[in-house]
């Protein structure tokens, strides 16, 4: 997942103007008064570290109010400056003079985006509500600012080379988007909606980060944990003595509905107990119950597009993506949902079949799933997860499966850097080399889950390509990845691997942005076209050549047995009915939410999702989506509100371009080089429809997404 909510902050942060106290000059233009007490804040300067990597032995909770407030300060009057700059506006002086605007606000909002969701405090979570309503009017009076609008308006694009037309075009857009027409009284009305919509959107992801703390499951007796490995009991044992309880055994909520360890765990009710407690953990009445706050925010986001005119708030959040349309998103849905569901059918019914001939007594339900499933697997395909997982160590996956992979498909090459500050002791960093053996890149890794991180897996910028500004991409990935016990290998299951491939796909393309300026650097794209780089570059997990080379044996040091090979592969769409329904099943879910058009549509949470599901088609029971409503933080906390029909969308891309690559030749240079030239270099400052015709030759085709899931020949 690339982290959304941030990039969006930091664009708007980019360009917003707020009212200040100032100190009047000559020209009426304000600037900030210099606090002499800010002379020590980190973030009043650029990091001398290299490509300004956070300093984050220096950077203190106290140093980002003061930052805030004086960054505010600071781009008010940059803002001020250019909207009302009494010369002609011209590309340079309003465009290009937008782009340089708010530095110090720029670092301390990028650093503490990334802090409040890796690891995050009450004193930054206190921050962060308190300021998000801050940061909205602060962007409202940037895109509502009729000067700076009709500035932007008169500006010309002759003249101006291919990446500076692209620039105007996507001002004019964002601004038009953000309600720059409207009238007087509706932009005020607007204001107030956004400031309602980032403090609802805050506090959900802090409640949701409390419930899935507190959802986390306590169990007294190790034989409630029969299935699990000895490291896996260790590391719960260890939590739970971390978190007070001694000599119980404490098993931590992921992200998802579905937790991982529900595949091992023999005793049924041990299972249902893990299962409700995720299914349950935002929606039990009390602080950490998101479900009103949810109810309130799709009510405002109702509101909030049909103040801009649309009929829906899909309609209008849809307006610069691939899809462009509700209707677009939902007819690839619609696409995928129909043999995604007759698939999981048959596979519950495989399922059913092996518990009746274990006189087990009872019809399958959802915490029976994946423990079944994986003897199904095991009886199909001769394929046990505990086989394949002493294959997979962490640090010999990134560093031999990852890393290797990128060697040889781009030339890059990788160093372990020690020297460089981190915010976390689990963080760990290396600094990238292209193929010329120059550096381009700094890359921070965050393996493990904690209490203080946000759940799922992540890419983010602390520094943003650009060539205008001088600046190199530092990015980081964050995963929630179990934690062995002191002293275990940490051995991972190739979903995981898979994770692990698919996050580096974003931060490969952040690390080959090449575009002189910030808004269209590297990643920021459209959020269906963002999943793209990140999924094609999983399919480099089950490379022969790439997984011979990561898959080793933790203590034999043997590489992966070419007959367990074979068995992965054969077993490859395996499960995709299930694995498919619960992900379209959430995006239509989303998309539901997102296409009311009238206040009364919107009934209580559970009913409403309940009725979306039904209306669907997705009625099989034991195939819950893959995030409820209440605990599903992509569209209520992150970016993807109306957006999570977009890793349909990507995927539906990344397997007509490895259809490509595979009839191509596959893991060569060449391929490499063609598509860092089209796909990851560009950002988004070409028509990303074209790029992906100029890479493939042809627009993008549905059946290589089937034929990978197994739905069609």
């Amino acid at each position: 997942m690339k982290n959304i909510s941030s990039v969006l902050l930091i664009s708007a942060l980019a360009l917003n103007q707020s009212c200040t106290t100032m100190k009047k000059t000559d020209t009426q233009q304000e600037v900030p008064v210099t606090d002499p007490s800010l002379s020590s804040n980190p973030f009043m300067k650029k990091s001398k570290l290299q490509y300004e990597a956070p300093e984050f032995n220096k950077i203190k909770n106290e140093h980002f109010k003061p930052a805030f407030d004086f960054g505010l300060k600071q781009q008010d009057a940059e803002i001020l400056k250019i909207a009302n700059n009494p010369e002609a506006p011209t590309f340079e002086n309003t465009i290009v003079a937008l782009e340089k605007s708010g530095e110090v606000l720029k670092r301390a909002v990028i650093v503490f985006s990334n802090l409040t969701s890796a690891n995050t405090n009450p004193t930054l979570q206190a921050l962060d509500e308190e300021y998000a309503p801050i940061f909205a009017a602060h962007s409202d009076k940037m895109y509502l600012n009729e000067n700076l609008y009709k500035r932007i308006k008169s500006i010309k694009e002759d003249g101006l080379d291919a990446e500076g037309k692209r620039l105007v075009q996507y001002y004019k857009q964002n601004f038009e988007i953000a309600g720059a027409n409207l009238s007087a009284a509706d932009k005020e009305k607007l204001k107030q909606i956004n400031q309602e919509l980032a403090s609802l959107s805050t506090q959900y992801s802090n409640k949701l980060l409390e419930a899935r703390k507190q959802g986390g499951v306590f169990f007294s007796d190790v034989k409630e944990l029969d299935g699990l490995s000895a490291d896996e009991i260790a590391a719960a044992a260890a939590d739970a003595k971390t978190a007070g309880q001694p000599g119980k055994y404490l098993l931590a909520l992921q992200n998802t509905t579905q937790q991982p360890l529900l595949q091992n765990m023999k005793n049924r009710a041990s299972r249902e107990k893990l299962f409700k407690a995720s299914w349950q953990r935002a929606e039990k009445g009390d602080g950490s119950d998101t479900r009103e706050t949810i109810e309130k925010l799709a009510a405002l986001r109702l509101k909030k597009a049909q103040t801009l005119g649309k009929k829906s708030f899909a309609d209008w959040k849809l307006q610069d993506q691939m899809a462009k349309t509700p209707e677009a998103a939902k007819k690839l849905m619609n696409q995928i949902a129909s043999p995604a569901v007759e698939t999981a059918k048959r596979e519950a019914k495989d399922i059913q079949d092996l518990i009746d001939q274990q006189k087990g007594g009872f019809k399958v339900e959802p915490w029976d799933w994946n423990f079944y499933a994986e003897q199904v697997r095991k009886a199909k395909y001769d394929l046990d997860e505990n086989q394949i997982k002493p294959y997979f160590e962490v640090t010999t996956v990134l560093e031999k499966g990852v890393f290797y992979a990128a060697e040889k498909f781009y030339g890059l090459t990788f160093k372990k850097r020690t020297d460089l500050p981190v915010y976390h002791p689990d963080v760990v960093t290396y600094e990238v080399f292209d193929h010329d053996g120059k550096s381009i890149a700094i890359y921070y890794l965050d393996f493990y889950t904690r209490d203080s991180k946000n759940g799922g897996a992540w890419m983010s910028n602390f520094v943003e390509q650009s060539y205008l500004l001088g600046t190199k991409p530092v990015i980081v990935n964050c995963y929630n990845y179990q934690k062995p016990a002191p002293g275990k290998p940490s051995l991972i299951s190739y979903d995981d691997v898979s994770t692990m491939f698919h996050e580096f796909g974003h931060s490969i393309h952040g690390m080959f942005a090449s575009q002189k300026y910030p808004s269209l650097s590297g990643t920021n794209v459209p959020r269906d076209f963002v999943e793209f780089p990140s999924q094609i570059n999983e399919h480099w997990a089950l490379d022969p050549v790439v997984l011979k080379n990561y898959a080793i044996h933790y203590e034999t040091r043997q590489p992966i047995p070419q007959a367990l090979v074979d068995k992965i592969k054969k077993a490859a769409t395996f499960n995709q009915g299930y694995m498919t329904t619960e992900l379209v099943s959430a995006a239509a879910l989303d998309m539901d939410w997102h296409t009311v058009t009238n206040q009364s549509q919107l009934i209580p949470v559970l009913d409403f999702e309940k009725q979306s599901l039904k209306d669907h088609g997705f009625t099989l029971a034991t195939v819950p989506p893959r995030y409820h409503t209440p605990y599903f933080a992509h569209i209520w906390g992150g970016g993807y509100s109306a957006g999570y029909y977009a890793y349909l969308w990507s995927e539906t891309l990344d397997n007509d371009a490895w259809e490509w690559i595979k009839n191509n030749g596959g893991l060569t240079r060449e391929n490499g080089d063609r598509f860092r030239k089209y796909i990851l270099s560009v950002g988004n400052s070409v028509d990303l429809n074209q790029a992906f015709r100029d890479f493939t030759g042809h627009d993008p085709d549905i059946k290589p997404l089937l034929r990978n899931r197994g739905f069609i020949k």
